[in-house]
């Protein structure tokens, strides 16, 4: 069930920064106390492959985002001392060395479960152990929400495990919602800042049609 145009969960979930302090955050609140839009993205698993290709991406277009005044968060369902240990694995290792902003560790998989990101598949009752079991790593897939400066959700998009995304796309949505709010026009396909969006009316998208 799609999440887009509702309040993101308001559940506290323990991160890590890279100084290696773990605290809480919520991010519901942090987008409203702030008056920021915050861009969560969750991917699998520390240490692993994809991962750290996309962590450090967003890191590079961390200032533009911040310019944007958008706060970027990432998350997983690994500890916040997996975290840490990663955070101070150097690039040419794999690691993740160099990010600064925060990283969820939702271990006990409350907001990924509220958020039904979760890779499970299969869940059934094992009568004999009374048990219940799942297939499936019980891991996130590759989910991205972006959330205004109330808390209202107006991104939300999941890729399978292999499939890094394209950080200038989130760069360009959060663009046009911005647009949105300031102009109360509508963005069209493809519309960059600086592009012509319309009005939300039938002779304002003729028109735009026939330039």
């Amino acid at each position: 069930m799609s999440l887009v145009g509702k309040k993101f969960p308001n559940i506290s979930v323990d991160a890590m920064n890279e100084m290696g302090d773990t605290f809480k955050l919520n991010v519901l609140e942090e987008a409203k106390k702030n008056n920021k839009k915050v861009l969560l993205f969750w991917y699998p698993k520390d240490f692993t492959f994809v991962c750290p290709t996309e962590i450090h991406s967003f890191q590079e277009a961390l200032s533009k985002f911040e310019d944007r005044n958008t706060m970027v968060i990432g998350a997983s369902c690994d500890t916040p001392e997996v975290h840490f240990a990663w955070l101070n694995t150097p690039k040419d290792n794999g690691g993740i060395e160099g990010v600064t902003y925060p990283l969820l560790a939702d271990t006990n998989r409350n907001l990924s479960n509220a958020l039904g990101i979760l890779d499970i598949t299969n869940e059934r009752y094992d009568e004999e152990t009374g048990i219940l079991m799942v297939d499936g790593d019980n891991v996130t897939y590759r989910a991205t929400y972006l959330i205004d400066e109330e808390g209202k959700i107006f991104h939300e998009g999941v890729n399978d495990m292999p499939l890094g995304r394209n950080v200038n796309e989130f760069l360009r949505l959060v663009d046009a919602y911005t647009h949105v709010q300031k102009n109360g026009e509508v963005c069209p396909a493809n519309w960059e800042e600086g592009k012509d969006a319309m009005k939300a009316t039938r002779e304002a998208v003729a028109t735009y049609l026939r330039n």
